[in-house]
């Protein structure tokens, strides 16, 4: 039987909801998704829209458009959404409510460059489109047995918006834009946290009951040996002594990779500090970094935001230290709270490659999880911008090694 008695839509019990929850989740999810839009409009509107075409974003209306063309291929056109995992994603699928849907927003067909070039609708006609895709889901979703494998899509659908949500906001920090979010503050320091050697199921049971993505099965157990970490991530004023001891000018604390990463940054930015940053350093007395386009003052007790994984491994290296595991961290996470260990600020960089767990199978969305095999570092937690029921200490965060325009930073481990 289905656990529907999840405490709220914001709860990470949401894996486990019924319709009833999952109706109120994905109205909850499309609204969050429209009014971030609105403050896109706000900022953008009277450029159309516009924004840079690099690597690291998606026009927002292509983003915005993309969103709901997802819910509809996996429910509305899907006729084996009933199946789950089951399902056969090369199957023949229903026409689109928008005729040119697939060649606008099929993620797997449409060359990211090429989204700055298509003739895509304008607001209004999205928007419409986004109503009708969620009353269809909605309208199916009455209809759904109160079976895993009948929500499966359901929770994949809402998950996927969530996910969307904040890479919308993200962007938004990358091209500067206001949207009025509480950043996190400074918070107690402690000690760092001895744990014992234990033996851990990584991962989730496939047949448990509730939502789990494909990169989370299957579990398995791992020997830990006895670790010392982190209670929380590294904050400014760890940073800045790094900074200061010419962090970004020594070698040797760079794998080769990271030492040309930091090169690059250099000649075509200038850069020696964490993205976004203006100022940084002990002889300033301040770290200034510029967050949604205003220029702030970082207090040092705040986590470090804007890093590499680069950059997490270099200072880690310059403190005699090491990042964890991803095993560490979900140990850590489950086995030490009420010892201090605090999470969900911002995402944290793992010394772990991104692979699949020993008996993977993907799911039907087969560019979720297997492409990124291999070339991607994972980051566990959440951040401040991450929704609540997305909070989940087994979910497996992954972008490659370069990337800092999300929300990520890290916490260290005793070598």
């Amino acid at each position: 039987m289905l656990h529907t008695t999840s405490p709220s839509i914001d709860s990470p019990e949401m894996r486990r909801a019924g319709p009833d929850l999952l109706s109120l989740a994905l109205m909850d999810a499309r609204n969050h998704t429209l009014h971030l839009i609105g403050q896109y409009e706000k900022a953008l509107g009277s450029a159309h829209f516009e924004v840079p075409c690099v690597a690291e974003l998606n026009p927002p209306l292509w983003e915005l458009g993309h969103i709901g063309w997802f819910q509809e291929w996996w429910l509305g056109r899907n006729l084996q959404r009933h199946l789950g995992r089951g399902c056969d994603p090369s199957a023949t699928r229903l026409a689109s409510l928008e005729p040119h849907a697939d060649r606008w927003w099929h993620s797997g067909q449409v060359a990211h460059d090429s989204r700055w070039t298509l003739d895509l609708p304008d607001l209004s006609r999205i928007k419409t489109y986004l109503l009708n895709t969620l009353e269809s889901s909605l309208e199916l979703l009455e209809k759904a047995p109160e079976e895993d494998d009948a929500l499966y899509f359901y929770r994949l659908a809402l998950f996927h918006e969530d996910m969307h949500g904040e890479a919308l906001i993200y962007m938004a920090q990358t091209l500067g834009l206001p949207l009025g979010l509480s950043l996190p503050g400074p918070g107690p320091v402690r000690e760092p946290l001895l744990l014992a050697a234990t033996r851990w199921p990584l991962g989730l049971a496939a047949g448990q009951g509730g939502f789990t993505f494909d990169n989370e099965r299957l579990v398995h157990e791992v020997a830990v040996p006895e670790f010392e970490i982190d209670a929380q991530v590294v904050t400014w004023a760890q940073f800045v002594e790094f900074v200061d001891d010419g962090g970004y000018d020594r070698a040797e604390l760079w794998q080769p990779l990271g030492w040309q990463w930091v090169q690059n940054k250099a000649v075509g930015e200038g850069r020696r500090g964490p993205r976004y940053v203006d100022q940084i350093g002990v002889a300033s007395g301040a770290v200034m970094q510029t967050r949604f386009g205003t220029l702030q003052r970082m207090l040092g007790g705040q986590p470090v935001m804007h890093v590499t994984w680069w950059e997490a491994d270099a200072w880690c290296r310059w403190a005699g230290r090491r990042l964890p595991a991803e095993v560490e961290w979900e140990v850590a996470a489950h086995n030490a709270a009420r010892r201090g260990f605090r999470w969900g600020e911002v995402w944290e960089w793992t010394g772990t490659t991104f692979h699949a767990y020993p008996g993977f199978i993907a799911d039907p969305y087969r560019d979720y999880s297997e492409p990124w095999f291999g070339t991607h570092k994972v980051l566990r937690g959440a951040s401040f911008a991450t929704r609540a029921r997305m909070k989940h200490p087994k979910y497996r965060n992954f972008y490659l090694p370069g990337r800092d325009d999300i929300f990520a930073g890290f916490r260290s481990c005793a070598l």
